[in-house]
């Protein structure tokens, strides 16, 4: 007589839980740790920083996972590391040149952002701000969730997705260093545009957090890291992405990811539209040379692969067809004769 399906959970849960490891409860504890210090304590590192740790962490042991998602994971890391120095290397903080943009892009009316905010906010929450800053906070675990779907489904294209949002990542730094942009409740704040209403502040107050710019400053180690977008650019990549692994047609909806968090941003007052254009086109940018670097690696590869030519060591090509003892000798005669008809010529 059978199990019945509770009898079988059981089993099962049972058995597993007897093949428990020693790995197991280093990587649960690691993860348990890292996990205290970002909620309970102010860290070295900013907790975002923290939670990649953690996963690195819950890898542990696992050869699969160090050698696909560890090294992702591992320059993420150095990159949230050098993005809380950026401030530090250029305090020199650029207030108006994206608001004047988005004032032209208006026709000098009003900014998008003001423009929002008058037809979205009425003086406290809806249902859309927390869509809004769901899509906001999922920043950090979009990127990695996108990397384990195509390892999964598209192996040959994970080194290329990992290079692309390296290369988007990186380029984002030296910007930020390069050119330290305040968002656009920072500009109000200093009264360099008009007043702008901070809906995250309200989304926390209305979660239990009673302090939202000592939490805000713990989670953003870089306050002025606002061009380009990130929150603009990882949306555009992962639907670039999703849509080689899966298909245009299959996954047409994804696009609504990045529209809706584009309007999320600016209605929030996180960024300028200006900070959406920059990062698309470091986006776009990023994925041409992660593409290109790939299909050339992939040229190289094929070629290297290729078996070398029979007869020739090192893989030379004969740069001359051999002859058989036959077409050697006829070509001699016909030779012989050519020589020997001129010098009868010549003699007359």
């Amino acid at each position: 007589m059978g199990l019945s399906p509770i009898e079988e959970a059981g089993a099962w849960l049972r058995g597993s839980l007897g093949r428990l490891s020693w790995i197991v409860a280093v990587r649960a504890g690691a993860v348990l740790v890292l996990a205290v210090m970002a909620v309970v304590r102010r860290p070295a590192w900013p907790p975002d920083t923290l939670w990649l740790v953690a996963l690195l962490a819950a890898g542990f042991g696992s050869r699969v996972f160090l050698r696909h998602l560890a090294p992702f994971l591992a320059l993420f890391v150095l990159y949230f590391v050098l993005s809380g120095l950026a401030d530090d290397l250029n305090p020199t903080v650029n207030y108006t040149p994206m608001a004047s943009f988005d004032l032209w892009l208006t026709g000098g009316g009003e900014l998008p952002t003001r423009w929002l905010q008058r037809h979205l906010w009425n003086g406290r929450l809806s249902w859309y701000d927390f869509c809004f800053y769901l899509l906001y906070t999922a920043h950090f675990v979009m990127p990695l969730v996108t990397a384990v779907l195509v390892w999964k489904r598209r192996p040959r294209l994970y080194w290329t997705y990992v290079g692309a949002i390296m290369i988007l990542s990186f380029a984002a730094f030296a910007t930020y260093v390069l050119f330290p942009a305040a968002p656009p409740w920072l500009a109000s704040d200093h009264r360099h545009i008009p007043p702008i209403h901070r809906v995250s502040h309200d989304i926390w107050q209305a979660v239990g957090i009673a302090e939202p710019d000592a939490l805000y400053s713990r989670l953003s180690p870089n306050l002025v890291a606002a061009v380009p977008s990130l929150h603009a650019s990882y949306p555009l990549l992962i639907m670039i992405f999703l849509a080689r692994v899966f298909g245009g047609r299959k996954v047409w909806w994804v696009a609504a990811y990045p529209v809706c968090l584009w309007i999320g941003i600016v209605y929030m007052g996180e960024h300028y539209v200006f900070d959406i254009f920059a990062g698309v086109a470091y986006t776009l940018i990023a994925c041409a040379l992660a593409f290109r670097t790939a299909a050339l690696v992939s040229l190289r590869r094929e070629h290297l692969s290729r078996p070398p030519p029979a007869g020739r060591p090192g893989g030379r090509r004969p740069r001359f067809r051999s002859l058989d003892s036959r077409t050697w000798q006829a070509a001699s005669d016909k030779k012989t004769s050519h020589w020997c008809g001129s010098g009868r010529r010549s003699t007359r």
